[in-house]
């Protein structure tokens, strides 16, 4: 694979430039992102205690690489913070946090020899996290997929970020699906591209049939920003497919909480036999049953270049090899 290290890379212990949002808490592909050269990084927020231990534990059994942890530190932030602590407990090199403020952590995160992670939205708020300590920022721009925090899109909003925080390093997010889209950002001054959309089709990330079919059809434009699939974690915009549950909320005017088109049905079931109403936060992932194409099928816009099912190390070297190719084109301008 050609090399693109950077200095975030060095500073994280990766190969590429390359971070797997935290788009599953699946061992296997979170380790099969950091085994590929990039950081894997597990979605820890709604895990237990005892789940968390035991799933760094199995990404530890199948890698030996650098790996990080998400949190939603708006969410019952109490509890967070403690499975922040697990995760420190347990070796964890690098926590990554969004939505909410990271004063009450970062110390704790550098105290166990730890990097911090923080998604921001803006350079203002880059520069307030990055004052409190913050390692590293995560621009994200507004073609992200899953909950959205900021609102300017990523070609913006990085190289803005990038100036503001010139002693910090800056990973870019939202709408990166290819070499290009690799190469553009590293333009910009991002030290590594935040890649979600386009790693659930890999092989590795454990999505319901049904919703893969969905990423792998879809076009730039099959996308909407909203707040409808607030079961969990409400007031927060999200990115998704529109498919026939947004469809039906449109049609019926965007009406608010309360009173949305068959609100309260139980459309599926998870693989423990868990009722999944309609509008919850939840995605359809492997081993669900029922209507899973009505629940939340988060998706960015760079969802349209995000067109063949291959392994985690295929698409990653892929990205590395096609950016590594712009840039050689370029250098010869």
């Amino acid at each position: 694979m050609p090399s693109l290290t950077t200095p975030l890379c060095r500073s994280l212990g990766i190969e590429i430039p390359i971070i797997g949002a935290p788009i599953s808490a699946s061992p296997e592909f979170v380790a099969a992102v950091s085994n590929s050269g990039g950081l894997g990084v597990l979605q820890a927020t709604w895990l237990g205690i005892k789940e968390l231990r035991q799933t760094i534990a199995e990404i530890q059994n199948q890698t030996a690489r650098p790996f990080g942890t998400n949190f939603v530190l708006s969410l019952t932030a109490e509890q967070h913070h403690t499975l922040i602590d697990v995760a420190l407990e347990e070796g964890v090199p690098v926590v990554s946090t969004v939505w909410g403020d990271p004063a009450p952590v970062v110390e704790r995160i550098h105290g166990a020899g730890a990097v911090a992670l923080h998604t921001v939205g803006s350079a203002a708020e880059a520069r307030r996290v990055v004052d409190l300590g913050v390692d590293a920022v995560v621009a994200q721009g507004v073609e992200a997929a899953g909950h959205v925090w900021g609102e300017i899109g990523t070609m913006v909003l990085t190289p803005a970020v990038v100036d503001a925080v010139p002693n910090a390093h800056v990973i870019a997010a939202g709408g990166i699906a290819d070499g290009r889209g690799l190469a553009a950002v590293l333009a910009l001054g991002a030290g590594a591209a935040w890649v979600g959309t386009r790693l659930l089709l890999a092989r590795e990330c454990n999505i319901h049939p049904a919703y893969r079919d969905r990423i792998e059809s879809a076009r730039e434009t099959d996308t909407i920003l909203s707040s409808v699939f607030d079961g969990g974690w409400p007031d927060a915009p999200h990115r998704c497919l529109t498919n026939n549950t947004l469809r039906a909320w449109v049609a019926a005017g965007r009406p608010q909480p309360g009173n949305r088109p068959n609100e309260g049905t139980i459309v599926a079931h998870d693989s423990s036999g868990n009722p999944i109403p309609l509008y919850d936060v939840q995605e359809p992932l492997a081993g669900m049953k029922g209507d899973v194409a009505s629940m939340a099928l988060y998706a960015g816009q760079g969802v349209g270049l995000t067109n063949t099912q291959a392994p985690v190390a295929t698409i990653l070297e892929t990205m590395v090899t096609e950016a590594s190719s712009i840039f050689a084109r370029m250098a010869h301008l």
